[in-house]
């Protein structure tokens, strides 16, 4: 390389490193590769994450960023991380304890980065393009270790069949929500008579209910996937095409179960679970969540206030377990698998208040028409009603999952109302 072209290519770099426009697409490719790590590793979406967020400071207007911090959608999840850490004072936990049970909340603070960036950024249907790509390459990988179990970076285990990393809860949230999200995108291209893509995206979305249906699934994602295709139809349907679609959902529904063994042993663990807890006192994965619910509401019916501090779940579990009322075998989870519960036995009514707050604020921002509208609405929707059975806003995957959606969501649905509020301002 000659003198001159080196000078040019410096020439180059650090008009780029001067560049806002520069360090904003820098910003946005690593919100793209958090996104699409997300499904397969949790090392590097932290890494990608905190890469994001550096490269967000050398040109962040701290002024209009401070102002967005006001807004409801951004205040409330902020709000429940201060009180997580204001929690920690009246805890009687060790202070490990309080800092670990801390930690899950945090997460939280990248949601309003995320909607102050995709408000100014035209690229977050990046972001979710590549998290779609992203679970449809695991969802390839998921068969492959089916017949080639030894692919798998998992010891095997006959109940994480078809998990090549993480684990089939975390999946199968994954699955359910590109399979319904692409409802809508569907929807518009047959309006348009674009028929090869939107058959292209059905074959998507199916791709990811047989892996359910045939590989393996959460019993979670039973429960919530025919209340997120309801959501759908209600909002984007007339009630004729509702009736086409319920009968056609229906009949495919017999034919997975008639077809499918895994899809009704998954069911029938229900039922079987149940009985045996209510029944012969076994410690079942279900008879552990009633166990953790009956406890959790003691626990919050003692301190219903402010709760018993941040971190203290894990000692609360642990003197209960110590108790004749506690089913022998259960074992002590500091988690009570109940994201309401979860946030009352640590902070009480006020924990509550701001953990419900979050979702009214975000179910609300997404009320409309569009893509970005429905992908946000369908990650609240996800969330609220998959943390009835876990903790779903603290949990790794889970949470970034909705930190990711709502952030990049809500970022691009402010950025179309700035736009239309413009026009109506330059129209008027």
């Amino acid at each position: 390389m000659t003198a001159l072209a080196r000078e040019t290519t410096a020439a180059m770099f650090w008009r780029r490193l001067r560049s806002p426009a520069a360090w904003g697409e820098t910003v946005d490719l690593f919100a793209l590769l958090t996104a699409a790590s997300l499904p397969w590793s949790t090392s590097l979406a932290a890494i990608f994450n905190v890469a994001f967020l550096v490269c967000m400071v050398p040109f962040l207007d701290v002024r209009a960023f401070l102002q967005s911090l006001k807004r409801p959608i951004a205040a409330a999840p902020i709000a429940l991380v201060l009180l997580a850490l204001m929690g920690t004072l009246w805890s009687d936990a060790a202070w490990g304890a309080r800092l670990y049970a801390l930690s899950p909340t945090v997460k939280l603070l990248v949601l309003p980065v995320l909607l102050y960036h995709f408000e100014r950024s035209p690229r977050g249907h990046w972001i979710f393009i590549a998290f779609l790509v992203s679970c449809a390459l695991l969802s390839v990988m998921s068969w492959l270790v089916v017949f080639y179990p030894g692919l798998s970076l998992k010891p095997y285990d006959p109940l994480e069949r078809g998990i090549f990393v993480k684990n089939y809860i975390d999946q199968s949230q994954e699955f359910t929500l590109c399979a319904v999200a692409l409802a809508y995108p569907v929807m518009m291209l047959l309006r348009e008579k674009r028929y090869w893509l939107a058959g292209l995206l059905i074959t998507l979305a199916l791709s990811f209910l047989v892996n359910m249906a045939f590989v393996v699934v959460s019993r979670t994602a039973l429960v919530t996937v025919p209340i997120m295709l309801a959501v759908f139809a209600l909002l984007h349907l007339r009630w004729r095409s509702i009736a086409i679609i319920c009968v056609a959902l229906l009949a495919g529904a017999v034919l997975a179960w008639q077809a499918s063994p895994q899809l009704r042993k998954t069911a029938d663990t229900f039922s079987r679970d149940y009985r045996l807890y209510m029944e012969e006192n076994v410690p079942t994965s279900m008879g552990e969540r009633l166990e953790y619910w009956r406890h959790s509401i003691q626990f919050f019916m003692q301190a219903p206030f402010v709760g018993h501090g941040t971190g203290s779940s894990q000692g609360l579990f642990e003197r209960a377990a110590k108790e004749p009322s506690w089913v022998q075998g259960v074992r002590v989870f500091p988690n009570p698998h109940n994201q309401t519960l979860h946030v009352a036995v640590q902070w009480g009514v006020i924990g509550i208040f701001v953990l419900y707050a979050i979702w009214v604020f975000h179910f609300l921002l997404f009320r409309g028409d569009g893509l970005a509208h429905w992908i946000g609405l369908l990650v609240v929707v996800q969330n609220l009603f998959t943390s009835l059975f876990n903790s779903h806003l603290f949990d790794f995957h889970e949470g970034w999952m909705y930190v990711i959606g709502v952030g990049v969501a809500g970022g691009m649905v402010l950025r179309t109302q700035q736009a239309g509020a413009k026009m109506g301002e330059a129209g008027s």
